[in-house]
């Protein structure tokens, strides 16, 4: 037995060498291996990450783009913020105190808090810290009479959106906002940094890639403690495009101010020729400086966002009941269908009964017998009731289409624009949008009600507009819009020949001329001399949401060759269009007249 252990115990001490070998050869080459797939194979992603952990870089702001008005007024642009800055890393320690001392003398600042940022910025090695954020003037010139003895400190600039007219076309213009964290997961592909601003209405949306430039930086090179060493170089950020808008400074002032004695409502000017839009205003607005602002009130933020009158909502892209601006619509249905020709006289009376309600016209007594012309000129509804329901709802629905409504118009601002409603026989066997499928059919009610623009339909100020431009250029549907580069609108611009017989658009404006001539939109000329001749129509709505009536008056000048269209529209104003809109849309007239 003992001989046999030995004989075990050399042969083990005999394998332990090669054991050895083994084991440090199969070491060796997993190293080998590791280095070559450090060298070779993942050489750029491991010099990359290094590179990082080397190289810094201290970002610069782009210059946002500015947005003028068609005569080069600024609507926005940027302003500079100043912040007082130190870089703790570049501070010598020796230094320090009296440097310190010094800018707490100059500005009046707290010692302990510059103290606090210092130590904080040296703790976590921070390239740079803040010690005051937006210097006022007396202070910025203070430290610029002062720099040469301050070295350790400066001045970072930050831009900031700023609205020089604060909320004059707000909601054409809109606002911009920091991203969020969540946005940046995806934004920072495409160059954004975290709180970065970005357009979230209006203009400032839809020509987020044209106007935000591109971001720049210094570049600096690091220790393996973090600490700087050396700049490597500037890129320096690239301003974003100006955009030129349609909007003309003198209307759209004008626009908004004659909606101030109004609760709330809306005003369009366009040319009715191409659908450049010369104002859009909207009651209730905002300052859109408030959303540069890095501290937002509580007060004012509810204001804005939790308040009943909606300052943000658009009215000029909203739909609400259009009363008698509708009449156009009903009257070319009942032209186009051959059942109620030019030459068509009927009799007016104090109401007509569809199913069981008396449809009454506006003056209770009648107007006789009259044709399309004087229907228009008195805005009779009797008349409109026997047309609309002569021709039925289905053939209202597509002159309607033809017209550009239950559609949206195509301006650029799209994201703030409802479509509205116009009803057909085929909507009401679908339900209504609130019944179930054949239990909500169409009633004789409904014609009547939609003959006169009431319940049934539903559309936008900027609708009207491009009805009523289609009849004052004689028969082409346009794409309002807003925007221009190098005298060129930015959007493709459409004038599409609607399909209607150009003898019934002629009788329809000769119609809107005898409105303003001798009936119920004669007060346009009140006050106004030299004033080219004006085609218009007066309308007065009932809300469907029961509020009070609404105010409109739609009109458009010189009558023939016309170069400006104005919608009036005040919301739950009531008293009648003549009474409340037309005299918003005769001081625009006014102002562009004595421009031209």
């Amino acid at each position: 037995m003992i001989k046999n252990s030995s004989h075990k115990k050399f042969y083990s001490l005999k394998r332990q060498p090669l054991v050895l070998l083994i084991f440090s050869s199969v070491a060796f080459l997993l190293i080998l291996l590791r280095l070559i797939f450090l060298q070779l194979l993942n050489y750029e992603s491991f010099k990359k990450m290094s590179d990082e952990n080397r190289i810094r870089l201290i970002s610069s702001q782009p210059i946002r783009g500015r947005i003028l008005d068609k005569n080069g007024y600024v609507l926005a642009d940027s302003r500079v913020k100043y912040s007082l800055i130190l870089k703790p890393q570049s501070v010598k320690e020796t230094y320090w105190e009296k440097h310190k001392s010094s800018i707490s003398d100059l500005l009046n600042l707290d010692s302990n808090e510059i103290q606090k940022e210092y130590f904080d910025g040296k703790k976590n090695q921070k390239l740079s810290v803040t010690i005051l954020d937006n210097l006022n003037v007396d202070q910025l010139i203070k430290f610029k009479e002062n720099e040469d003895k301050l070295f350790s400190f400066e001045i970072a600039t930050k831009l900031i959106r700023n609205y020089p007219y604060k909320s004059l076309a707000a909601h054409v213009i809109g606002y911009t906002q920091p991203i969020t964290e969540k946005e940046y997961k995806f934004l920072s592909k495409k160059g954004y940094k975290l709180n970065d601003l970005i357009g979230r209405t209006g203009i400032e949306y839809v020509y987020e890639d044209f106007i935000r430039g591109e971001w720049g930086g210094e570049m600096v090179e690091v220790n393996s403690l973090g600490k700087f060493q050396r700049s490597l170089g500037i890129k320096p950020s690239t301003q974003g495009n100006d955009i030129e808008l349609t909007i003309d400074m003198n209307l759209q002032l004008v626009a908004e101010k004659v909606l101030l004695g109004k609760k709330a409502g809306a005003i369009i000017v366009m040319d009715p020729r191409d659908g450049a839009i010369r104002a859009m205003a909207s009651k209730p607005t905002f300052d859109l400086n408030f959303f540069s602002k890095d501290f937002k009130p509580e007060d004012e933020y509810n204001k804005l966002f939790n308040s009943s009158e909606k300052p943000l909502f658009n009215r000029a892209l909203n739909a609400y009941d259009p009363g008698s601006v509708w009449k156009i619509v009903t009257a070319l249905a009942g032209l186009e269908s051959g059942k109620f020709p030019i030459d068509t006289m009927l009799e007016t009376k104090p109401c007509i009964t569809y199913g069981s309600q008396c449809f009454r016209e506006h003056n209770d007594l009648g107007f006789g017998v009259i044709g399309y012309e004087d229907a228009l000129r008195v805005s009779s509804n009797t008349f409109f009731y026997q047309v609309g329901y002569g021709v039925g709802v289905d053939q209202i629905y597509d002159i309607s289409r033809k017209l550009g409504f239950n559609s949206l118009s195509g301006i650029e601002i799209s994201e703030q624009e409802n479509m509205g409603l116009v009803a057909n026989s085929q909507w009401a066997k679908d339900g209504r949008g609130w019944g179930e499928p054949g239990r909500t059919p169409w009633v004789p009610e409904d014609i009547a009600s939609m003959s006169i623009g009431q319940f049934v339909v539903q559309v936008t100020p900027i609708q009207i507009a491009r009805a009523y431009a289609a009849i004052a250029n004689g028969g082409f549907l346009v794409t309002p819009y807003l925007t221009k580069k190098d005298g060129q609108s930015l959007l493709d611009k459409k004038r599409i020949p609607i399909d209607v017989d150009p003898k019934n658009i002629q009788l329809i404006k000769s119609g809107l001329r005898k409105v303003v001539e001798s009936g119920t939109g004669v007060s346009i000329n009140y006050g106004v001399t030299n004033l080219p001749p004006v085609s218009g129509k007066t309308g007065t709505a009932e809300d469907g949401e029961g509020g009070s009536d609404h105010a409109w008056f739609v009109c458009f000048t010189p009558s023939e060759n016309s170069e400006l269209l104005v919608v009036a529209f005040a919301q739950n104003t009531p008293g009648g269009g003549s009474v409340h809109a037309l005299p918003m849309a005769r001081e625009i007239l006014k102002v562009w007249n004595q421009n031209k």
